[in-house]
């Protein structure tokens, strides 16, 4: 099974030159790679409590280079879940086209064959909102995207939407249990249940 995680962590292969390096001085690092490893931290440890020191040591660069390419913490922030987003609506895409595409997509959603650390875009949206209402635009951005993608999977029906809505909030709530320790057996069967319920109804 395809494991959604791992294919939002590949990052485009170019290296973008710096607005801040002036005429004829590249950037000395790829920027991709660079965000899709600030990607990595601020998933796994959450956007408060990664520290600049991790940011900066895992993205493989200096402070210096930081400051010049992003701003701030929350300029990596913001290139994170906009990489995070047009990879993983890329993925799902993928996946929604295929044999048994509903099933495949939201299995990828709930994070049944991955790990257990969740959706980037949800984990940001509960930890930093009401306060940041860009956070907050992103995230029900990316989750009206998701349910457009199922919703064109469904039978033909007026609540086609309102069926997308339910199933994403089925995958959402399985990916919680993932993340308190339900095993992912349990969880996909959960999930497919209320997928058939919804799916035929």
């Amino acid at each position: 099974m395809v494991q959604i995680e791992a294919m939002t962590a590949a990052a485009p292969q170019h290296h973008a030159t710096s607005p801040h390096a002036g005429p004829g001085r590249p950037r000395a690092f790829d920027m991709d790679a660079a965000v899709a490893a600030g990607m990595a931290v601020i998933r796994r440890e959450g956007y408060e409590a990664a520290s600049l020191d991790t940011l900066t040591r895992e993205m493989g660069i200096s402070r210096s280079s930081f400051y010049a390419a992003f701003g701030s913490k929350r300029g990596v922030l913001l290139a994170a879940l906009e990489h995070y987003s047009a990879a993983r609506l890329r993925t799902l895409e993928g996946l929604a086209a295929g044999r048994d595409g509903l099933r495949r997509a939201l299995e990828a959603l709930a994070g049944c064959h991955g790990d257990a650390h969740g959706c980037l875009l949800v984990n940001c949206v509960i930890e930093l909102c009401p306060r940041d209402a860009e956070v907050a635009a992103l995230g029900a951005q990316h989750l009206g995207r998701i349910e457009a993608i199922l919703a064109a999977r469904l039978p033909e029906g007026a609540d086609r939407a309102t069926r997308a809505k339910a199933l994403v909030a089925a995958a959402l709530g399985a990916q919680t249990l993932r993340k308190g320790g339900e095993a992912p057996d349990a969880v996909a069967a959960a999930l497919l249940l209320a997928l058939d319920r919804l799916a035929s109804a």
